[in-house]
């Protein structure tokens, strides 16, 4: 008796659980049989095991046998599995055949696996954008600095979604574009007269190869006249220069400033060798006296001859005032 319990208890739960499991799938499956979309009712319960939302499926593949896209369930759940968004790529799918682009599904699942947003880039097939550079400045060759900010219009290139740059580069091309355009004009006039002369030259070097957009055209919205580069270098020079020869004046004084302190100095020292040389005379005639090579009338003749020395260096000083002569 409790044996037989027991097989009923697990019939009735086992009836239960396929009950949910086929009842949840049961509706799904009415939903898409009545759609014109045929799922397999036995794939829409296997989802469940295989962790892929049935519902996600069963209404992305409805939404494309609406648009009259043939897509297959094993696809659908493929994407899902690999991490890709479904129901994005079915929109951008429908999209696509919209607008006449040609597009399958094994691109655009490719495209959003990268990383892309493929309906964006849909509808930037369509609809382009428009980017706006950041404040380039860039300086003509007369050395007056402009200022430009421009629109740049893109579409997206489908072909190119998978490996292309982004905007990041486009935006970078077109910047160094304008800074080569304006750096090569003679004079800031020039580029201020003909503005178009940017977007001329910048649109001729292929800006957009390389880059996931096409670039259809770059508009000029604003130019200022920034500094004058050349005169500020050329104050900077100049102020440089004077710098450096006040230096220079500087160093060739304290060279002077050296060689008079040691002319000074030599001719102290030469003083010294007089006063010493001078210090030496008495004892020479002491000792020329006691060798008898020197006589006391010698030394009143020297003595006469000093003191004769002495007078007329006093009387030729000069600022003397003349002694009157009287008759």
């Amino acid at each position: 008796m409790e044996f037989a319990q027991i097989m009923v208890l697990v019939i009735v739960i086992a009836v239960i659980v396929l009950l949910y499991f086929i009842g949840s799938a049961l509706s799904l499956w009415v939903q898409a049989l009545v759609s014109g979309a045929r799922v397999n009712l036995l794939s829409i319960v296997f989802m469940r095991f295989r962790k892929v939302p049935p519902k996600l499926i069963v209404e992305s593949k409805i939404m494309a046998a609406k648009a009259g896209l043939v897509i297959s369930t094993d696809d659908l759940e493929s994407h899902y599995l690999a991490g890709g968004n479904v129901l994005r790529v079915v929109q951008a799918l429908i999209a696509a055949d919209k607008a006449n682009i040609e597009l399958n599904f094994k691109r655009a699942a490719a495209i959003d696996l990268a990383g892309r947003n493929v309906l964006e880039a849909v509808q930037m097939s369509v609809n382009p954008k428009v980017i706006e550079t950041p404040l380039v400045a860039a300086m003509a060759k007369d050395g007056i600095q402009l200022k430009a900010i421009s629109r740049v219009t893109v579409r997206a290139n489908i072909d190119r979604l998978v490996g292309g740059a982004g905007e990041e580069t486009v935006l970078a091309r077109v910047g160094e574009g304008i800074v080569t355009t304006i750096g090569s004009a003679e004079s800031h006039k020039h580029v201020l007269e003909n503005p178009d002369l940017i977007s001329k030259r910048v649109l001729e070097k292929g800006l957009d190869a390389g880059t996931a957009y096409e670039i259809l055209s770059i508009d000029i919205a604003d130019v200022d006249v920034g500094k004058n580069i050349g005169a500020e270098l050329e104050t900077d020079r100049a102020e440089a220069d004077k710098k450096i020869a006040q230096a220079k004046a500087e160093e060739r004084r304290a060279m002077a400033f050296a060689v008079e302190q040691e002319m000074k100095a030599r001719v102290e020292e030469m003083r010294a060798k007089v006063v010493e040389a001078e210090a030496e005379i008495p004892l020479a005639m002491a000792e020329a006296f006691r060798e008898g090579n020197l006589g006391i009338m010698d030394y009143y003749r020297m003595k006469n001859v000093m003191a004769d020395t002495e007078m007329r260096s006093a009387i030729a000083a000069p600022g003397r005032a003349e002694t009157p002569q009287h008759d």
